[in-house]
């Protein structure tokens, strides 16, 4: 019996062996998997990085047009004030010297109905 004991017992630590070495082959292959992955997450990880950094790169070059483009915004804004500002002194200027020319024309018109005037008045008398 004893010889059938220690068969029996043999083929009970057998089967452990094999079920611990089975389970040990998993837990190999998860650790694979997770080494896998890890290294995967990894390398997204500098992919993404290198995304974020080209898209800041983006984000300040747009930045500074937006910059640029306010300025030459104001710049325009500023010369077309100032054109306003010097077309508004021409237009009173015009005014002005159309007013004087009116002014000259109604004096002159004055001038000659009077030399008419005066000259009827001399071939009368």
């Amino acid at each position: 019996m004893p010889k059938c004991i220690c068969s029996t017992k043999v083929r009970e630590l057998e089967t452990e062996v094999e079920a611990e070495q089975r389970r040990g082959a998993d837990a190999v292959k998860g650790v694979r998997k997770y080494e896998r992955r890890v290294k995967e997450l990894t390398y997204q990880t500098e992919e993404d990085k290198k995304n974020v950094n080209r898209l800041q790169d983006l984000v300040d070059k747009l930045q500074m047009k937006v910059k640029a483009y306010k300025r030459q915004a104001e710049e325009a804004e500023e010369a077309a004030n100032q054109h306003m500002s010097k077309f508004r002194k021409v237009q009173h200027e015009l005014e002005e010297a159309e007013e004087r020319a009116d002014i000259a024309e109604t004096q002159v018109n004055k001038l000659r109905a009077k030399t008419r005037d005066s000259g009827k008045v001399q071939n009368c008398c």
